[in-house]
């Protein structure tokens, strides 16, 4: 489950299915809080039915004590405890527990793939009983900073001394900040209705915004939220399916509406009882990253909410900076003041949420368009929002021919909207789509292989690719990009038999290999790197096909990086 894919592991050693096994064995012998929870760990981990999974995280939330309810809805949306303590430290106090040699363990570790599984699977049977709930043990994990070497040790050698197999391998999940359950919050908000009887949309919105697990009780955020924490808290976000087809699947081109994807932080302005705030998708709050944005309460009303995209901006030119320009503020809490000159921010609006304290979801898109468009007309240039123009069309033709101009506009392609569509939650198929631009492409040499992680551990998943660099007969190869994803699990078999017949030299997990295959690269940019020996980094790469029809010499080179780095950077 703790794969890239999200999909249950299997086949692997110290697969779930065993550790299953352990659980049911362990889960006897521990009780309390802490063994309901591991239990509903192990049923989502043997399932991929989406309904079994559901009843599991429902009788979860009726029958698990409170606390330890609210941290598992904190767990399943990604607001899991960061890392406790070094890997280092981990690694050498399990070694001991287990009487291992150090370079055994690591031998160990390169096959799980996983260092929570590693200790789980080497520790030796413990003879303790633990009737501690899931938000006790937390609660001791989050005292490890504060404590002295000695006494971190001692806490975490009981926990294993306490714990079962299973137990152990989700404590040290937790204790590494790497915990996952592979459920999406569509998937949870469907079991918290079903154990409630609230509408899933409406339990949806209650668990946005900046709540805590440690302050938050089940009452306040589930069955009776605060209304005190009403302010800052945002929608959830309506995401876009890619358009896979010709947009002439959809129908009529008059029920439709496009505008640029732009290529940015999408985010949701707030203004309510005189404070502003920033979220991002992924419900994190950005206010003091983008001081810009307060000046937004001097130019729209209270009770406003905007959906839009954090673009850097060339107020000169009223156009956005390339994603580079922005990607120099992205994980500052501080912007110094020449950050703020040279990459000013504005959020391109395309939606309205909220308006005059109501909530305008419900209201079709053509509604809520009028409504923004008549918000935002009065704005003068000081303040921090744009309005994101539609993209005039009369049939597909006219739109396909416009989309093509999108990477000369700082845009990944366009979105479409269903004019009659409301506001949803999550991700929903039917009126809205993204039909972004064909990705640029290079064909590459692979260069060095890593093992992957989770139910791919025992895989080669992980590659460096690299390109030619230099003049006819003297061209020396340069890596230029990693990747990880694009491959089939039958050519991941491939190329792992390949891999360990080809290996040149070993640094660590990763290995060299001869430069004989090429893949074809897709990325969705290109930018210069002071970072990179070749100059350039690509954005969001992937491969999309092996070129077994390919000889390494006859894949591309730096020069024609580049040149498109030159048009598109």
């Amino acid at each position: 489950m703790d794969g890239r894919d999200g999909q249950p592991r299997t086949g692997a050693p110290g697969d779930h299915a065993g550790r299953g096994n352990a659980a049911a064995e362990g889960g006897g012998r521990v009780g309390g809080g802490f063994a309901r929870f591991v239990a509903l760990f192990t049923a989502l981990d043997q399932t991929t039915k989406t309904n079994a999974k559901v009843a599991a995280l429902a009788a979860y939330f009726r029958e698990a004590p409170e606390a330890d309810r609210v941290w598992c809805i904190a767990l399943l949306a990604g607001r899991r405890p960061k890392r406790m303590l070094p890997s280092t430290l981990l690694r050498d106090w399990a070694a001991e527990r287990a009487g291992l040699p150090l370079w055994l363990f690591e031998e160990s570790y390169a096959v799980a793939g996983d260092l929570a599984e590693t200790i789980a699977l080497i520790l030796p049977e413990g003879g303790g009983r633990s009737d501690a709930s899931l938000s006790d043990w937390i609660g001791r994990l989050r005292t490890l900073p504060t404590l002295e070497e000695a006494e971190r040790k001692a806490l975490v050698l009981e926990a294993w001394e306490r714990l079962g197999p299973t137990e152990r391998f989700v404590f040290n999940k937790l204790l590494t900040g790497g915990f996952r359950m592979g459920v999406n919050a569509k998937l949870m908000t469907r079991a918290l209705a079903q154990a409630t009887g609230i509408d899933a949309p409406e339990l949806a919105h209650r668990l946005m915004g900046d709540w805590q697990p440690d302050r938050a009780t089940w009452e306040s955020l589930v069955l009776a939220p605060d209304p005190g924490e009403a302010a800052s808290r945002p929608y959830p976000f309506y995401l876009a399916y890619q358009l896979d087809d010709r947009p002439e699947s959809l129908g009529e081109a008059g029920d439709w509406a496009a505008e640029w994807k732009w290529d940015g932080i999408r985010g949701q302005l707030i203004l309510r009882e005189g404070q502003h705030f920033l979220w991002s998708r992924g419900e994190e709050l950005m206010t003091d990253r983008f001081p810009e944005f307060a000046a937004a309460r001097d130019f729209l009303p209270e009770g406003c909410v905007l959906d839009g995209e954090v673009l850097a901006w060339d107020h000169a030119a009223e156009a956005p900076q390339s994603f580079n320009a922005l990607q120099a503020r992205i994980g500052r809490k501080t912007v110094p003041k020449t950050l703020l000159a040279q990459a000013p921010v504005v959020l391109r609006a395309y939606d309205l949420l909220e308006w005059q304290g109501a909530d305008w979801r419900a209201r079709s898109f053509a509604e809520r368009r009028a409504q923004l468009e008549a918000a935002l007309a009065p704005l003068p240039d000081a303040a921090p929002v744009r309005l994101s123009p539609l993209v005039a069309f009369d049939d597909w033709a006219r739109l396909a021919a416009a989309r093509e101009t999108s990477r000369a506009r700082q845009a990944e392609g366009l979105m479409l909207k269903r004019w009659g569509s409301p506001y949803l939650a999550g991700r929903r198929k039917g009126d809205w789509w993204k039909w972004k631009v064909d990705p640029l492409t290079v064909d590459a040499v692979m260069i060095y292989a890593q093992a992957g992680h989770g139910r791919r551990a025992n895989l080669y998943t992980d590659f460096t690719f690299a390109v030619w660099d230099g003049p006819p007969g003297e061209a020396a190869l340069v890596p230029v990009t990693k990747a990880y994803s694009g491959l089939t699990d039958a050519e991941f078999r491939r190329i792992t038999a390949w891999v360990r017949k080809n290996t040149l030299e070993r640094y660590g997990p990763v290995r060299a290999v001869r430069p004989v295959h090429v893949f074809e690269i897709h990325f969705e940019g290109i930018r210069k790197s002071t970072r990179h020996k070749s100059g350039v980094a690509l954005r969001f790469p992937r491969m999309a096909r092996w070129r077994v029809d390919k000889p390494a010499e006859d894949a591309n080179t730096l020069a024609d990086l580049q040149a498109m780095l030159a048009a598109y950077g």
